[in-house]
């Protein structure tokens, strides 16, 4: 498995990171708590990770209400010093972890989530630690001054930000120059085929300034596995039968069907598979750190090693594009 320093902060992470969000729930959503993957399944998830050379794992402390975490804890205290001293955790807060609204970045409050994460993970320290979300209600200074001493104390190795836009980690970014406060060392926002947001100012901003960038939903959504085609039903089970709400704006979209022929055509000229090339198309921006992915059974781990197995040229990954215009 190919490895990348994260930024400037000397960290070692896989290229492919395990998302872990579906272990015990679906993402931060407290109406999906217990749901998503059981503990035996997160644990086999991760037996094939770790067997693929992943040594990356990435999880919030929302996810599933804390069964991520906790399961993740779990699967490590089964394995020795060989393998919990190569995994690099990378955990996260804001979200809420039950119906309410404990949420936010309030310096107590991270202080409070970090101690409790440490402890569902069983350990002493995260190598990575971000904020899942901006808080407006909170001076980013106020978050930074305490992410620092949380870094200062050896709990956590470095901090990023997550869904953030240009404007906000800019500010970010000044706050901690002016101040001399801890920075963002990388961020992670959606990106893919079908999700070029980043392209309007992150990406650029985290290149110029030496940060990292580790994209989350790289298949948008399930959208380029190829499960999906025009006038058919979507298969039972998927997120367009489960949760199609962030979805439904692409049914109706011309550009996002020709894109989506475009790549099934040139996945099939390859000998390849639509997933493997989407990710190889966010794999060959140099931009991008590493693609953070978050499979439901250990054969969705084969599209990312297919994908490693065959980089992409810059002419090649501009071809890519053009049909998603």
């Amino acid at each position: 498995m190919e490895r990348a320093y994260l930024g400037e902060t000397g960290i070692r992470v896989s290229r492919i990171i395990l998302g872990c969000g579906n272990f015990g729930g679906v993402g931060s959503a407290p109406a999906f708590f217990g749901q998503g993957e059981t503990r035996e399944e997160a644990f086999t998830v991760m037996d094939a990770a770790w067997e693929a050379g992943i040594t990356t794992f990435d999880t919030a402390d929302a996810y599933g209400g804390g069964r991520s975490e906790s399961w993740i804890g779990d699967w490590l205290r089964t394995k020795g010093p060989e393998v919990r001293e190569r995994i690099v955790l990378s955990t996260k807060t804001f979200n809420p972890m039950a119906d309410g609204d404990d949420h936010g970045l309030a310096p107590a409050r991270v202080r409070r989530q970090l101690e409790s994460s440490l402890r569902r993970l069983g350990v002493e320290r995260v190598g990575m630690y971000l904020a899942h979300a901006w808080d407006p209600d909170v001076p980013v200074a106020e978050t930074l001054g305490v992410f620092g001493e949380l870094v200062a104390a050896g709990k956590a190795g470095a901090v990023g930000a997550s869904n953030v836009d240009g404007t906000r980690l800019l500010e970010a970014l000044d706050a901690s120059a002016t101040h001399g406060l801890v920075r963002f060392e990388w961020v992670q926002n959606s990106y893919s085929l079908l999700d070029r947001e980043p392209e309007q100012e992150v990406l650029q901003l985290c290149a110029d300034r030496g940060l990292g960038f580790t994209p989350f939903s790289p298949l948008g959504g399930g959208w380029l596995t190829g499960k999906y085609r025009r006038g058919e039903t979507a298969p039972a089970g998927s997120r367009m039968t489960t949760r199609p709400e962030p979805y439904l704006h692409r049914l109706d979209d011309d550009s996002v069907w020709r894109g989506l022929d475009g790549l099934a055509a040139a996945a099939g000229e390859r000998g390849t598979t639509a997933a493997a090339l989407a990710l190889a198309w966010l794999l060959a921006d140099p931009r991008v750190t590493a693609v953070i992915l978050g499979p439901r059974r250990p054969e969705h781990l084969e599209p990312a090693l297919a994908a490693l197995a065959a980089p992409l040229s810059e002419r090649e990954r501009a071809e890519l594009s053009a049909p998603f215009a």
